[in-house]
C-alpha cells in the first residue's frame, strides 16, 4: 500500500491553517492552535485513532474562537480526503461506542463520499472553560464536508461537559480508526457497488 499521508495548507482573511497527517501513524500529534481544549480534543483523535497529527492555526482569536475551530475541522477534513485518495481496499465504515464515567457517546462514520451529519449532542452547560462547546457542532460539519463523509454523533448519557464531549472524540477517534483499516480481503477494490467513492 502507498504512504498515506497528507499536507494541506488553508489561508483565509480569517485563519492561516496546517495540517499534516499521517493516516498509519501511532497516535502521535502536535498542536498549536491557541485554544487549548480543542487541543485536548484533537489529541483524543490522534491517540485513539492511531493517526499522526500536526496541526499550526493562526486564527482571529481576538473575536472568538468560531472560524479557527470550523477551519480546523475543514482542514483536517481535506487533509483525510488527500490521505484516502480513491478508498481502494478500506473498510469504508467505523463505529464505536466510548464511556467516561457517567457519559456514553456514540459515534458511526461512513466515507462514503457524501457529505452528511447527525449530530445528537445535549450539553449540560454552554462552556467547558473558555470553550464555547456550540463550536464542537461547527468542527465536525467542516469535517464532515470536507472529507466527504457521512458521520452520526450521538451523546446517549452524559452530566458532565468535559466527560460528554470527550466521549465523542475518543469515540470519533476509534470510528475512523476502523474504517480506513485496510481490509486484506478487498486490497485494490473500491467498497462501493458504484464502483467509486
Amino acid at each position: 500500500m502507498s504512504e498515506r499521508t497528507a499536507t494541506v495548507t488553508r489561508n483565509t482573511l480569517e485563519t492561516q491553517i496546517n495540517v499534516t497527517l499521517n493516516l498509519d501513524g501511532s497516535g502521535r500529534s502536535k498542536f498549536n492552535t491557541g485554544i487549548p481544549f480543542l487541543e485536548h480534543m484533537l489529541d483524543q483523535i490522534a491517540r485513539h485513532g492511531l493517526v499522526d497529527i500536526e496541526i499550526s492555526a493562526i486564527g482571529d482569536l481576538h473575536i472568538d474562537d468560531h472560524h479557527t475551530v470550523e477551519d480546523i475541522g475543514i482542514t483536517l477534513g481535506q487533509a483525510f480526503a488527500k490521505a484516502l485518495g480513491d478508498k481502494k481496499g478500506i473498510q469504508r465504515y467505523g463505529h464505536a461506542y466510548v464511556p467516561l464515567d457517567e457519559a456514553l457517546s456514540r459515534v458511526v462514520i461512513d466515507f462514503s463520499g457524501r457529505p452528511g451529519i447527525e449530530y445528537r449532542v445535549q450539553y449540560p452547560r454552554a462552556s467547558i472553560g473558555n470553550f464555547d462547546v456550540d463550536l464542537f457542532h461547527e468542527f465536525f460539519q467542516g469535517f464532515a464536508n470536507h472529507a466527504l463523509v457521512t458521520l452520526h454523533i450521538d451523546n446517549l448519557h452524559g452530566k458532565n461537559a468535559h466527560h460528554i464531549a470527550e466521549t465523542i472524540f475518543k469515540a470519533f477517534g476509534r470510528a475512523i480508526r476502523m474504517a480506513i483499516t485496510p481490509d486484506t480481503r478487498m486490497a485494490g477494490i473500491i467498497p462501493s457497488t458504484k464502483g467509486s467513492l
